[in-house]
């Protein structure tokens, strides 16, 4: 069997909770002597606030093209058997599981450290959105991974291995509801930055952005106010 074919990645729709037999299940086999799995949680409080839900909002087909990526950089490092990752999508209440994975190896070491390079690399890379809901409020909020990743990202315009491109000006879309900071000093956009963390490449030729690409390869729709918002297609 292939690796492809011993990698499972699922995101789910709302109100889907996670089958977690279902991908220890996948990722068994006579061959394979360890079964590492790590399950995502929502906390009942955070700082001091006490946590009602988490909600996760993705650009879908990107993700799964993020994940699987990662996925085979964990089998080029790690003697791997089987691979399994699901995450939820929607509201996420206290106490249940909002990602699973779960990494079979003929030996632990192996199955144990490529458990946690997966977890790592999706906080940090992978276009899903978590939004904590409290009982006074609620806020958008960026893993610490995805953070110290944003320091890095921009060097090459690659995201997941993609590059980013894109050119100026109005009508374009990214893949989340966050806010694109854009300046209007006509200099080539050092400030901008992709709802990803990567940087988008503008110019300021006043065309109408034939080319115009954020990370995941939609499009961002940009005002004359000096931002950007992200919409939906």
């Amino acid at each position: 069997m292939a690796d492809e074919e011993k990698t499972l990645v699922e995101i789910l729709e709302e109100h889907n909770p996670i089958d977690l037999a279902k991908y220890i299940n996948y990722v068994s086999a006579p061959q394979a002597g360890a079964i590492a799995t790590f399950a995502g949680t929502t906390r009942d409080t955070f700082d001091g606030k006490v946590v009602m839900e988490l909600r996760y909002e993705a650009y879908v087909p990107m993700a799964i093209r993020c994940i699987k990526s990662i996925s085979s950089s964990a089998r080029s490092s790690w003697n791997l058997h089987s691979i399994a990752v699901a995450h939820r999508l929607g509201p996420v209440p206290v106490g249940e599981t909002s990602v699973f994975i779960a990494v079979s190896a003929v030996h632990r070491v192996d199955a144990l450290d490529a458990c946690k390079y997966l977890i790592d690399e999706l906080k940090a890379s992978v276009p899903i959105w978590k939004k904590e809901v409290y009982a006074n409020g609620e806020v958008w909020k960026e893993n610490s991974e995805f953070l110290e990743r944003r320091l890095d990202l921009g060097k090459d315009g690659s995201f997941c291995g993609e590059k980013v491109k894109a050119n100026h000006v109005h009508d374009r879309k990214s893949c989340c509801g966050a806010k694109v900071k854009v300046n209007n000093e006509g200099d080539d956009a050092h400030d901008r930055k992709s709802c990803c963390g990567t940087k988008v490449k503008v110019n300021n030729e006043g065309n109408d952005a034939h080319d115009r690409k954020s990370c995941c390869g939609a499009k961002v729709k940009v005002n004359n106010e000096g931002d950007a918002r992200i919409s939906d297609q």
